[in-house]
C-alpha cells in the first residue's frame, strides 16, 4: 500500500483529477490507498473508491455526486468540512485520523487530505485518501464475517461497539481542536448573531439555522413560552429534507414530560432513543431558554436518519447558546412591549389632542353665543321687551349647553381617574323614560321626526337597581345621538323585562331589563364601530365638527352602565342603514307580566 508520505505534497495539472465529476473508481484504485475519494468544500463526493465497499453493499455510484451525510460520511460532519476548508484555504495536506459512518457501520480511518490544485483557478477540491486502522479493520470484519457469528460474537457485538465509540471519541479529541474550543467559535458565532438585532423574529430563525447546522441534527425548532398558556408555539424552524416541518405548530407542555422537565429545571435534557412518533425523531435534546432563571422559550434538536448519543460537549454547548438566546429573546421582547406602549401613547396623544380642539371649538361656541346676546341687551339691541326675552332665552340655551359639555368632560375625567362613585337604588323605569320623552320632544319637533316609547308590557311598576341622574343621563346622551344623526323617519326607545337571576355587585337579583334605542339615521360603517366606545376617539372627527359634541357620549355611557352592572352594545348594518344602541340595568324585583314574553326576546346573556 502506498504510505502517506507519498501522497502528502499538493497535486496539480493531472489529467484525472483535473476532470473533477469525470473521475472513476478505477483510476482511484490505481493510487494504491485502501480508500480514496475527492469531494468539494461543502462535503458532495465527486469520486469514490472503497476497497471493502462491495462487503457492505455500498456502490461508487450511491456516492458519487451525493452530500456526505446522506451517505457513507463522516459521523460529525461539521469539524471534518472545517478541516477540509483549512486545507483548501492554506494549500497545505493535514493528516488525521477520523471516523465514518455507513447505515449502523462505524469505521476509524486514518486520512491524508490533499488540495487539487487547478490551472488559473482557485482550488475547490480535495482528494482524501486513507486506511482503515488495524483494531478497527479486525472488529469490523468480524462482525461482518457470516460464517463466525455464532452465539459468543452476538452477544460481545453490543460491546465492541462501545468500545469502538468511545475510541472514536478519543481520536476526535486528540485529532480535532478540543471540543470546548470548536463549541465556543460555533458559540461565538451564533451569539454574535442574534445580538446585532432586537427583532424576535430574526433571534429565534437565526438561533435554529446556526444550531442545526453547526450539530448536523434533521431539525431544530425553538417555541416562546408563557407560563399562563398550556401549549407553546414552534415560531422558528431548520429542517433538512425530506423530514416535515413543525413552524406554526403548538406543542402542549401538559403532555409533554421532556417540555416539562427542561422548563422545570432549566437544564438540557438528552433523549438518545425515542419512542415511535408523529415527527420522526429518533433522538432528541430539549433546552428551556432562560432570563434571571424564568423560562421563556424552549429549543428542541431533533435526530431523525439515526439514533444519537449526545455529548457532554454537546449538551454544554446547548445549554451555554439556550442561556444566551433567554437573554436576547428576553430584550427582544421588552423592546417590543416598549415599542408597542410607545405606539398606544402617541396615538393617546394624538387623540386627546384631536378630541382638545373639537371641545375647544365646543367650548367656544356656546361661549360666543352667551357673551353676543349679552352684549345686544347691554348695548340696546332689543327692540322691545319679547325680544330683549328672546336673547335672555338664547343666552340660557348656551349656557345649559357649556354645562353639559363641562360636565362630560368632567366625567370621563373622573372614569379615567376611577373615582366616580354612584349610589344605587331602586329607579322607576316608567319615570326615567317619560323624563326623556319630555326632554327630547322639542328636538324632535324641530327636525320633523317620529319619537316613539314602547313600555313593556306588565300589571305593575317595574323597578331596576340603578342612579335615577346616571341613568337619565345614559338615556339623553343615547336618544340624543339618534336624534342628532337622524334625518328622516325617527327614534324608538323601547325596554324589555329578561327574567333570569343575575348576581350583581355580590347581590341576586331578579333579572335584567333591555333598553333599545333604534333611529333610522346615518349609521356608521363596520370597519369604525370598534372605535365608538373609545375614550377621546372619535369615528369621524370632520363628522363631530358637522355635528357639535365632545364625542365622549358613548364612551360615558358605557363607563355609567358598566359601573351599575350592565352591558352597551352598538349595531348598525352600515353607513346609511340606522343605528340600535342596547344597554342593560339589573332589575331590582320582579314584575307581573300580563303576557309571557315573544319569541323575539333577545338572551341578556349572548349579549353580554
Amino acid at each position: 500500500m502506498t504510505s502517506p508520505a507519498d501522497f502528502q505534497s499538493p497535486l496539480a495539472d493531472s489529467p484525472a483529477l483535473a476532470s473533477g465529476a469525470e473521475e472513476n473508481s478505477a483510476w482511484l484504485q490505481g493510487l494504491g490507498a485502501e480508500l480514496a475519494f475527492t469531494q468539494d468544500a461543502a462535503g458532495v463526493y465527486l469520486s469514490f473508491y472503497w476497497h471493502s465497499a462491495g462487503r457492505y453493499g455500498l456502490l461508487p455510484a450511491q456516492v458519487t455526486g451525493q452530500l456526505m451525510r446522506d451517505t457513507f460520511g463522516p459521523v460529525a460532519l461539521t469539524p471534518y468540512l472545517e478541516r477540509v476548508g483549512r486545507v483548501v484555504e492554506s494549500l497545505i495536506p493535514e493528516r488525521f485520523s477520523y471516523p465514518f459512518r455507513f447505515r449502523e457501520q462505524y469505521f476509524l480511518f486514518d486520512l491524508v487530505v490533499s488540495p487539487i490544485m487547478a490551472v488559473d483557478s482557485e482550488v475547490k477540491t480535495v482528494l482524501v485518501m486513507g486506511r482503515l486502522l488495524p483494531n478497527e479493520r479486525s472488529k469490523n470484519l468480524e462482525k461482518n464475517a457470516p460464517a463466525q457469528e455464532d452465539s459468543t460474537v452476538l452477544a460481545s457485538s453490543l460491546d465492541l461497539h462501545q468500545k469502538l465509540l468511545s475510541k472514536i471519541v478519543g481520536i476526535i479529541r486528540r485529532t480535532l481542536p478540543p471540543s470546548s474550543e470548536l463549541y465556543q467559535k460555533l458559540l461565538s458565532k451564533i451569539a454574535h448573531n442574534i445580538r446585532r438585532t432586537l427583532d424576535l423574529t430574526t433571534i429565534c430563525q437565526q438561533t435554529v439555522n446556526g444550531l442545526g447546522q453547526a450539530l448536523n441534527v434533521s431539525r431544530c425548532i425553538i417555541c416562546l413560552y408563557k407560563s399562563s398558556t398550556p401549549a407553546v408555539p414552534v415560531v422558528a424552524e431548520f429542517c433538512q429534507e425530506p423530514y416535515c416541518e413543525m413552524l406554526g405548530l403548538e406543542l402542549s407542555v401538559v403532555d409533554d414530560a421532556y417540555l416539562q422537565q427542561a422548563l422545570t429545571t432549566l437544564e438540557p435534557v438528552a433523549i438518545e432513543k425515542m419512542p415511535v412518533n408523529a415527527f420522526g425523531q429518533q433522538s432528541m435534546i430539549v433546552a428551556a431558554t432562560f432570563y434571571q432563571d424564568r423560562p421563556n422559550g424552549v429549543i428542541c434538536l431533533h435526530q431523525c436518519d439515526r439514533t444519537r448519543p449526545w455529548s457532554a460537549a454537546e449538551m454544554e454547548f446547548v445549554q451555554e447558546l439556550a442561556d444566551q438566546v433567554g437573554t436576547a429573546i428576553a430584550h427582544a421582547t421588552l423592546y417590543q412591549e416598549l415599542e408597542e406602549a410607545r405606539k398606544q401613547a402617541e396615538e393617546a396623544s394624538r387623540l386627546k389632542s384631536e378630541f382638545l380642539a373639537n371641545t375647544s371649538h365646543e367650548l367656544r361656541t356656546p361661549l360666543n353665543g352667551m357673551i353676543g346676546f349679552l352684549r345686544l341687551i347691554m348695548d340696546g339691541m332689543a327692540d322691545d321687551p319679547e325680544e330683549q326675552q328672546e336673547f335672555l332665552k338664547e343666552a340660557h340655551n348656551s349656557a345649559i349647553h357649556l354645562l353639559n359639555v363641562i360636565n362630560d368632560v368632567l366625567d370621563i375625567a373622573k372614569i379615567e381617574a376611577g373615582k366616580m362613585q354612584l349610589d344605587l337604588g331602586p329607579v322607576k323605569l316608567d319615570e326615567l323614560l317619560s323624563a326623556v320623552e319630555d326632554l327630547s320632544g322639542a328636538q324632535v319637533q324641530q327636525k320633523n321626526l317620529y319619537f316613539q316609547v314602547q313600555r313593556p308590557a306588565t300589571c305593575d311598576e317595574i323597578l331596576v337597581f340603578g342612579n335615577y341622574q346616571r341613568l337619565l343621563q345614559v338615556l339623553l346622551n343615547l336618544v340624543g345621538n339618534a336624534i342628532k344623526f337622524t334625518h328622516e323617519g325617527g327614534v324608538t326607545v323601547s325596554a324589555e323585562v329578561i327574567v333570569q337571576k343575575v348576581i350583581i355587585h355580590n347581590q341576586e337579583l331578579p333579572g335584567m331589563v333591555l333598553v333599545r334605542v333604534a333611529d333610522t339615521g346615518i349609521g356608521v360603517s363596520l370597519d369604525k364601530q370598534d372605535r365608538l366606545f373609545q375614550s377621546f376617539s372619535q369615528v369621524d372627527s370632520s363628522r363631530t365638527r358637522q355635528y357639535g359634541g365632545t364625542g365622549l357620549g358613548l364612551a360615558i355611557s358605557q363607563r355609567l352602565v358598566e359601573a351599575m352592572g350592565g352591558v352597551v352594545n352598538f349595531y348598525s348594518m352600515g353607513e346609511g342603514l340606522g343605528s340600535t344602541v342596547t344597554f342593560t340595568v339589573p332589575l331590582f324585583q320582579e314584575p307581573v307580566m300580563i303576557s309571557t314574553p315573544s319569541l323575539e326576546t333577545i338572551d341578556i346573556f349572548d349579549e353580554i
